[in-house]
């Protein structure tokens, strides 16, 4: 079996493990062995990791504490247990995206290497995109632009992203129509 089709599957099934395993220990365990295993991209991937799901960490973590508080419950342990799971989760991707090829890892399928193609291929215009957006606004500001212009610029950027995908789908989902993959 090729090195990157092993290494899919056991991708795969560590995800599958760390939705199963519900003991915190555990779960800080598995991530000293992952930044381990990433050796020296282990700070490099931990920033890129945190950075990502501060946001929506934060949030979720908000929004428990309060539901919580009005509970009366303690939220601390669930709330560790899901910070580490995403954490470790998030961490486990980035080590896979950096060391493995999906496209030699699902070559045993066509019809999978073909959807990859398109979704990166997707994932490509949409990173050209949002550098040109950001381009565009640099160019038309003499200064740096203040927080409320990046944001309205966000805005603008979000929607047109949300309007291309949209057209995008709809587009991918008749042309595979036409070839046979959904039944009509």
């Amino acid at each position: 079996m090729k090195r990157d089709r092993l290494l899919l599957i056991l991708y795969l099934t560590a995800v599958v493990a760390a939705t199963l395993v519900h003991e915190p220990s555990s779960l800080a365990a598995a991530l000293v062995v992952l930044l381990l295993l990433a050796g020296h991209d282990a700070t490099r991937l931990l920033r890129r990791s945190l950075r990502v799901i501060l946001v929506f960490n934060l949030a979720v973590s908000l929004g428990y504490v309060l539901l919580a508080w009005l509970r009366g419950i303690s939220p601390w342990e669930t709330l560790l247990l899901i910070n580490l799971r995403v954490l470790l989760l998030t961490l486990l991707t980035f080590l896979f995206i950096s060391r493995v090829n999906l496209f030699r890892a699902l070559d045993f399928s066509p019809t999978l290497s073909w959807l990859l193609a398109l979704a990166y291929s997707q994932a490509l215009g949409f990173q050209r995109a949002h550098a040109e957006f950001r381009l565009a606004l640099a160019s038309r500001c003499l200064e740096r632009p203040r927080l409320i212009d990046r944001y309205r610029a966000s805005a603008a950027a979000a929607a047109w992203f949300m309007d291309r995908a949209l057209a995008t789908a709809r587009e991918s989902a008749l042309a595979l129509r036409a070839r046979g993959f959904f039944d009509a």
